[in-house]
């Protein structure tokens, strides 16, 4: 397989929108939503901290040097953008607590500040996070681009758009990916295991977002095409798919086709399944109460079946089948953006944009469905 970036298809189909998004703390700003409700009680302090113009990894190793916490003692959800203004809650064990108060003004010229101070009875995790609430404002943006906008945001409310993995996870020269597949054919490895594992996860980040767009071409030629020319474009792909089957497709609602064979899973958390009844599940997609999803593949990775499992395979990977490197997962193929907000301020030429999405979903992605560059590699702002 070619791993240079091919550019990713977008879900709609209006033209480029022209405007001027600058990821800063003034223009960008992402809130993290807690998974549960911290007790008040327990051995963990839990602070919310405000940040800007810090990784989170940056944040941490300050707390470590003003406390004197060891980093691996600090507990957090995820990990936020340096460029922009974030809040996100961090764990420390409770005999630091009294230190923060202490240290406030030290933890501020670092550009940090203490929101909350709470208590729980567990370390705060990976993962134990709901979503994130993002604010994003677009500037240079002529009144016609404001109304495309918002017709574009009309569809994302009522569809979703596609769940591609954000550029962060490719690094600065978009060859992260290429590292990770040197590790899985044991031509490198790095000193620390965490990097290894996070190029790793990078390589299959890589193989997801280009089996969603390969889906997503898929999804458009069925739309677009007679059932006479889909039967012709799946003989020419070696896929064998019966008129009737076809003409399903078709009238599926929604414009991100679901196939036989297809792993759903229950949104926006919940079990795996097959897709049996794919007239029923395409009901259910459009009514955000099941998604399709796509193969991170791994020792221990769940595979699509029939149709899609045909289509899914050039996307796999032997040397991660039942690698002892990695795991393997699926992701939802298809994400829903909520409490969608907008105003456009016509003097000033500026969008304001306001939105939530589920853990592990990238604000750039709604970005690149929104301005539809073209010849875009990935979702860079």
């Amino acid at each position: 397989m070619n791993l240079n970036f091919m550019p990713l298809l977008h879900a709609y189909n209006h033209a480029s929108i022209d405007f001027h998004f600058n990821s800063s703390a003034r223009d960008f700003c992402v809130h993290e939503v807690p998974l549960y409700e911290f007790s008040n009680t327990g051995e963990h302090a839990v602070i919310q901290v405000r940040k800007s113009g810090l990784s989170t990894l940056e944040m941490l190793q300050i707390f470590s040097q003003i406390l004197g916490v060891k980093i691996a003692e600090l507990g957090y959800a995820g990990l936020k953008d340096k460029n922009a203004l974030t809040t996100q809650f961090i764990s420390l064990p409770k005999k630091y607590a009294p230190l923060l108060e202490k240290n406030t003004h030290n933890l501020q010229e670092r550009n940090l500040k203490i929101l909350s101070l709470n208590y729980h009875h567990n370390k705060i995790k990976l993962g134990h996070l709901k979503g994130n609430r993002f604010f994003m404002r677009f500037k240079k943006m002529t009144p016609l681009n404001a109304q495309k906008t918002e017709q574009v945001l009309e569809q994302i409310a009522q569809f979703g758009m596609p769940n591609y993995f954000g550029s962060q996870r490719f690094g600065k020269f978009n060859d992260n990916h290429k590292e990770g597949l040197k590790i899985l054919q044991n031509e490198t490895k790095f000193a620390h295991q965490k990097l290894n594992a996070f190029l790793i996860s990078s390589y299959q980040s890589y193989l997801f977002n280009s089996l969603l767009s390969k889906r997503l071409e898929i999804s458009k030629i069925i739309s677009d095409f007679s059932v006479k020319e889909n039967l012709e474009f799946f003989k020419q792909k070696n896929l064998s798919v019966h008129s009737s089957a076809l003409k399903a497709l078709k009238n599926q609602a929604h414009p991100f086709k679901i196939l036989e064979g297809d792993v759903m899973r229950h949104y926006p958390y919940g079990k795996f399944f097959d897709a049996l009844e794919l007239e029923k599940e395409s009901e259910r997609f459009l009514k955000k109460e099941a998604v399709p999803t796509g193969l991170l593949d791994g020792k221990k990775a769940l595979y699509a079946k029939n149709l899609s499992f045909e289509i899914e395979k050039e996307f796999q990977h032997n040397l991660l089948s039942g690698h002892a490197k990695t795991l393997g997962s699926r992701r939802f193929f298809w994400v829903f953006a909520e409490n969608i907000t907008s105003q456009y301020i016509k003097e000033k030429a500026q969008f304001e944009l306001g939105f939530y999405l589920p853990k592990g979903s990238y604000a750039s992605a709604l970005l690149k469905e929104i301005k539809h560059e073209k010849g875009e590699n990935d979702d860079e702002f």
